[in-house]
């Protein structure tokens, strides 16, 4: 907890406590006084004071607070009126718990045979759980670095001096106060180096189901911008798009309680605000989308986590740099990581821009809502958002609307990202390739392997090295298990035979195969003819070769041939060749 500044002061009736809290949440603090005890309490921020006189709740407390100052002022009655209260500018005796006013030695010796479970208990229950406390010194502007500023339109500095340990969660920066805006850059681009994952990101781009949901959902300003570009088509004025926007009651609450300002902003920062605008906007299109409206635990970590205005303070020169950083934080932090929705929320700020103020305004109290109800968040309001809900409402809409064709005009593409996205996608598509030519060729392996040629693999088959390839397509295609009972029945198999090099070989099977001749029998067939015998066997085959070319047809489909040489093998089975 951080001790905050106050300063307090009387009058004869009442004792006045002005705390300035700057930063704080201030929907919710809590205020305790009795006696001379006085407890303040508004997250960060926690007061303790001793007072030097005694203070009554009687109904006549007041209390108010300057949003502009950040300081709360809260009036206490006295218990006694017109009592003088001595000491009000001796805060560190303020600051000071009370002193135990019990009659307990400085030193005692303590002897283990002397101490009681009693008084072990007694001595935890008088144990004092109160936090140290120190007075704080404000660091003046001037000696903090010029070149360190940040919020709206880099108007804040010191801001986060004391509170980086309370809110270091909510920025990535450490020390913002005493770092540069091109540190900031430096450190950013090198962390999203760090962060960025291969896998993650080649998971979403190869399976993309979940991405084409979202990329498919139509936010709240699809509709107003169909209508507005159906009204621009019948010629309507653009000044009558205002009214295509409404807000709710609770939006309507929202703008009622900020606080009227005037931003005295030079060039620079002008443009400066301008351009966080489209980083803001970009960050909440993503959000609105990947969560399809409505909003979870996550919808404030996203929206500043892709923002690099709200997590870095970081500062901009053109649009094109804010596309780019805009991408790389989608490809490295949120759950989603796809170029196309990178692409996507930039066609949605495009169109939030083009309807003008009142819609970029409706984003902005939404972001505001998410942001007030997050713990550690709030301060981005306190930065950032609430100055951009009251700026935006007097900002020109021809400004806005040359904001949007200015990013219109830009453009993006995977390799200006510089995280090597077409090289990871084109190694990718290289592996899916070959695991896809891999497992068709052990598919079709398998297709062609048959029980008979499975079976007989062991065997002394081998083939000719001089058959031709049809040959061998013929062989693998008609094998057919066969059941003969003598020698002497069997089937051919094929219609020709080669001379020179091929014989006919009966197996155990009753099967006749092709096979170049072993010259003497392995145990598994009898050669029926040699390669000199087959000479002498010549018009016993072109007898058997005319008697089959009147029901074999060589150019039909492997299918048909199969099943027609299947009739007449079963027709020539019964016929035995003579010698």
């Amino acid at each position: 907890m951080l001790t905050p500044a106050f300063d307090l002061s009387q009058d004869p009736d009442f004792l006045t406590v002005a705390i300035r809290v700057p930063y704080a949440r201030v929907s919710e603090f809590d205020v305790y006084f009795e006696g001379v005890d006085f407890k303040f309490y508004a997250k960060p921020y926690f007061l303790r004071l001793t007072l030097p006189g005694r203070i009554v709740e009687n109904g006549n407390e007041q209390g108010s607070y300057d949003a502009d100052k950040g300081i709360f002022t809260i009036r206490l009655p006295k218990e006694t009126p017109g009592q003088h209260f001595e000491g009000l500018n001796m805060l560190t005796a303020l600051l000071a718990p009370r002193k135990s006013r019990t009659a307990k030695p400085l030193v005692e010796e303590i002897g283990a045979s002397e101490v009681s479970e009693e008084g072990v208990e007694d001595d935890d229950d008088e144990f004092d759980w109160e936090i140290e406390q120190s007075p704080y010194e404000e660091v003046p502007e001037s000696a903090l670095n010029p070149n360190c500023r940040y919020g709206f339109g880099n108007l804040r500095s010191g801001v986060f001096q004391r509170l980086q340990d309370e809110l270091s969660d909510v920025i990535d920066i450490k020390d913002p106060d005493f770092t540069s805006a091109a540190e900031r850059r430096q450190k950013r681009l090198a962390a999203e180096l760090a962060k960025f994952d291969p896998d993650h990101y080649l998971a979403d781009f190869m399976e993309d189901e979940a991405v084409k949901q979202v990329l498919e959902y139509n936010p709240w300003w699809t509709d107003l911008y169909s209508e507005m570009m159906t009204s621009l088509e019948k010629g309507q004025e653009e000044e009558n798009f205002a009214a295509l926007v409404s807000f709710s009651e609770e939006e309507k609450y929202q703008l009622r309680k900020f606080v009227n300002k005037s931003y005295l902003l030079d060039k620079r920062a002008h443009r400066q605000v301008y351009y966080s605008l489209i980083d803001i906007l970009l960050a909440y299109c993503y959000e609105t989308r990947v969560t399809e409206g409505e909003r979870n635990v996550e919808s404030a970590w996203n929206i500043r986590k892709l923002s690099p205005t709200l997590c870095w303070f970081e500062t901009w020169t053109n649009v094109h740099e804010i596309l780019v950083s805009f991408g790389r934080r989608v490809l490295c932090y949120p759950l989603y990581r796809h170029f196309k929705l990178v692409m996507k929320a930039y066609r949605d700020t495009i169109k939030i821009l083009q309807l003008g103020k009142g819609a970029v305004l409706k984003c902005l109290l939404d972001i505001h809502k998410i942001f007030q109800e997050n713990d550690p968040a709030y301060i981005l309001n306190d930065l950032y958002i609430s100055d951009y809900c009251v700026w935006i409402q007097k900002a020109k809409s021809k400004k806005l609307a040359a904001l949007a064709e200015s990013l219109k005009k830009a453009s993006l593409t995977k390799a200006q990202l510089g995280l090597e996205l077409e090289e990871l996608e084109a190694a990718a598509f290289l592996v899916q390739e070959e695991e896809t030519t891999s497992k068709a060729g052990v598919h079709s392996t398998s297709r062609q392997q048959t029980p008979a040629s499975s079976s007989e693999t062991s065997g002394s088959e081998v083939s000719e090295s001089s058959a031709s390839p049809e040959t061998e397509e013929s062989e693998s295609e008609q094998e057919e298990p066969g059941g003969g009972e003598s020698e002497t029945e069997h089937s051919l198999f094929g219609p020709f035979v080669e001379e020179s090099s091929m014989a006919l070989l009966l197996n155990d099977g009753g099967m006749c195969r092709s096979t170049t001749f072993l010259g003497s029998d392995d145990g598994r067939g009898q050669p029926l003819a040699s390669p000199r015998a087959s000479r002498a066997s010549g018009p016993l085959i072109q007898e058997l070769g005319e008697q089959l070319e009147t029901s074999v047809q060589i150019s039909e489909p492997k299918d048909s041939a199969a099943g027609q040489q299947g009739s007449v093998l079963e027709r020539e089975s019964r016929k035995t060749p003579e010698d």
